[in-house]
């Protein structure tokens, strides 16, 4: 990302060449300011007051006074073109953070377009303000002196550009190691907000030492950040230095042998003018300006505006092999891992899921099971980075979930599928910042099994009324939507509970094979348990990992879960997960299966029970006729 904003913010400047004409004419403006600071004094002194010309003295003075109210003009339309200049990019980082945040549920949005979009917004005025002032401040400045003696430029030049040149080489380890800190400060104060709340959990559970080592780790680092940031603090002290006081003690160290050579008294007052007056304050204000408030801007456009190469559905190890490197020599980070997972609904709460390891590797098809409510769908959120952990990490791709450019990596499909009013192309690719071409909808609309809804409703560019489709047909557009996306992950939270067993088998076979994809489903039916790679059984602190025959051979939990489902032939569709539930009640009807002495039925959209003629015996409710 680093490497790509430069090429960026070229683009940007070019297409807004006009307003960067017009701030060039108004600081040329603004540099008569920096020239006659020091030329008028010479002038007064030389012509004037050592003269014995008074009047002429004061003359110059005044021409100095009208160059302040000129270069006073000249600052305020100066202002005017950077607000012209700065107000695009913030409209523009605006758009992106709104557009994150209503196409991927970013709960950071909100912090983005009230804090950080604002915090861009003002750092990049005061670049382009510091960098202007010293460029202009410089010419004006270095012109003076070539004007009043060129003597003058081979005392202050070498050492002015010896100050530049050491800031500029040490500007991009500079900058590093401030992103680094900044990022060292977030994570730690990140770590406290949630431990601090919890602390009398903490002590109540005597996790004081594990929680202690986890923060001291954090402030280890942000100690050893700032000590390395310290020490680039000390070049630009010594480039401040160096290019902008060091050329003052040389005009006064060769101050006899200058009026020797023909330098007059005015000039070299004129001369320290120049140097104290114009060019220390810039110099000051440029390492100021870049060395603090630039890696700052960094930080703030990584976050808000990923790097469009993340989005492209390709791992690190993706990226390499396709510049040419070999596959072999690349370690490609698993797809999903956590690590010492714990989470509950508050301080006080028993946690849904607690020390949770969970390694899943690139391409794998993992199916989460377990009884309801015992946190199925907290861990989905948790791995789309909508739930943060009480403890442990959680890594996607090899990236913290949280971090920026994480909601590129993985893509979330839950139960109540979105989908909004206008034409299906518009919402499949929905989750896609570039136009989809329409080959590549209508394979992946094949893959999931979209294709007889698209016909039926008039190709991609026919109408979609959310009201007029039923479930399964939401689920279907919200599938091939996410199949769409760049996303290697993909989380199918009972995202299929509304599709029959075949339309179900195919959509999530579909995701099975995206290439390089990984698959994580909360699965509705054992079937999709059987046909996953890997099964985790959520059950607590009993909570098993391994494929579906070892689960059934190891654990008691597994097999209590599948209860007597076997595949025999039948009418109807599968019994979903879970069998034998706490309340006894069955998901599909069927003669034979549990209940409440007769029928209760729990299947289809909420508050919709079963007719008694979908009965396997035909007999009616309870309580019913």
């Amino acid at each position: 990302m680093t490497g790509r904003l430069p090429s960026r913010g070229v683009r940007f400047l070019r297409a807004r060449w006009r307003v960067v004409v017009r701030l060039g004419l108004w600081s040329v403006l603004e540099t008569g300011q920096s020239f006659l600071i020091g030329y008028a004094p010479a002038r007064a002194l030389d012509d004037g007051f050592l003269a014995g010309r008074t009047a002429t003295g004061l003359a110059w003075l005044g021409v100095a006074g009208l160059g302040v109210v000129v270069g006073a003009y000249g600052t305020a339309r100066v202002y005017a073109a950077v607000a012209a200049l700065v107000e695009p990019l913030r409209d523009r980082l605006v758009r992106r953070v709104v557009e994150r945040g209503v196409r991927e549920a970013d709960r950071g949005a909100l912090s983005g377009l009230t804090q950080q979009v604002e915090i861009a917004r003002d750092t990049f005025a005061g670049l382009v303000m510091v960098s202007r002032s010293f460029v202009f401040t410089s010419v004006g400045a270095l012109v003076g002196l070539f004007s009043l003696a060129p003597l003058l430029l081979l005392v202050v030049l070498p050492p002015l550009a010896a100050g530049i040149g050491l800031f500029a080489a040490t500007l991009r380890p500079l900058a590093r190691r401030q992103e680094v800190f900044l990022a060292a400060d977030e994570a730690l104060a990140d770590r406290l907000g949630a431990v601090c709340p919890g602390l009398r959990d903490v002590t109540a559970t005597g996790a004081q030492e594990r929680t202690a080592a986890d923060v001291g780790r954090l402030v280890d680092a942000e100690e050893r950040a700032a000590r390395s940031l310290a020490r680039f603090g000390v070049v630009r002290v010594a480039a401040l230095a160096l290019g902008g006081q060091l050329p003052i003690v040389l005009l006064l160290a060769t101050a006899p042998w200058l009026l020797r050579h023909g330098v007059t008294t005015g000039a070299l007052v004129g001369a320290l003018s120049y140097v104290t007056q114009s060019l220390l304050p810039a110099l000051h204000n440029l390492l100021h300006g870049l060395g603090t408030s630039g890696s700052r801007l960094t930080v703030v456009l990584r976050r808000l505006a990923p790097e469009e190469g993340r989005g492209a559905g390709l791992g690190p190890s993706d990226q390499t092999r396709a510049a040419g490197s070999p596959a072999r020599t690349v370690a490609r980070p698993p797809a999903l891992a956590l690590s010492s997972v714990t989470f509950a609904y508050g301080p006080t709460a028993v946690p849904v899921i607690e020390d949770l390891d969970l390694t899943l590797p690139a391409g794998s098809h993992l199916a989460v099971v377990g009884p309801s409510g015992i946190g199925k769908s907290t861990l989905t959120a948790l791995v789309a980075g909508l739930l943060e952990p009480r403890c442990g990490t959680v890594r996607v791709g090899g990236e913290p979930v949280r971090e920026v450019g994480a909601p590129a990596r993985r893509v979330l499909i839950p139960q109540e599928a979105y989908v909004f009013t206008g034409t299906l192309a518009e919402n499949l690719a929905h989750l896609r910042p570039d136009p989809v071409p329409e080959a590549e909808l209508l394979a992946a609309a094949e893959a999931v099994g979209l294709l007889p809804l698209l016909e039926a409703l008039g190709g991609p560019e026919g109408r979609v009324d959310p009201a007029a489709l039923s479930a399964g047909e939401r689920q279907l557009i919200a599938l091939t939507r996410a199949h769409l996306s760049h996303a290697p992950l993909a989380l199918l939270d009972e995202a299929t509970c509304h599709l029959d067993p075949r339309a179900e088998e195919r959509a999530e076979r579909a995701f099975a094979a995206r290439p390089g994809g990984t698959l994580v489903v909360v699965a509705h039916r054992i079937t999709s348990a059987r046909r996953a790679d890997r099964v985790l059984m959520m059950d607590g602190r009993d909570t098993a990992y391994g494929t579906h025959d070892e689960l059934v051979r190891c654990s008691a939990r597994y097999r209590e879960l599948v209860g007597a489902w076997t595949p025999v032939p039948h009418e109807g569709s599968d019994p979903s997960l879970a069998l034998r539930d706490p309340d006894g009640v069955d998901a599909v009807a069927r003669a034979g299966l549990a209940g409440d002495g007769r029928h209760v039925v729990a299947h289809g959209p909420v508050g919709q029970v079963q007719t008694p003629r979908d009965l396997g015996d035909g007999r009616p409710f309870r309580g019913e006729g």
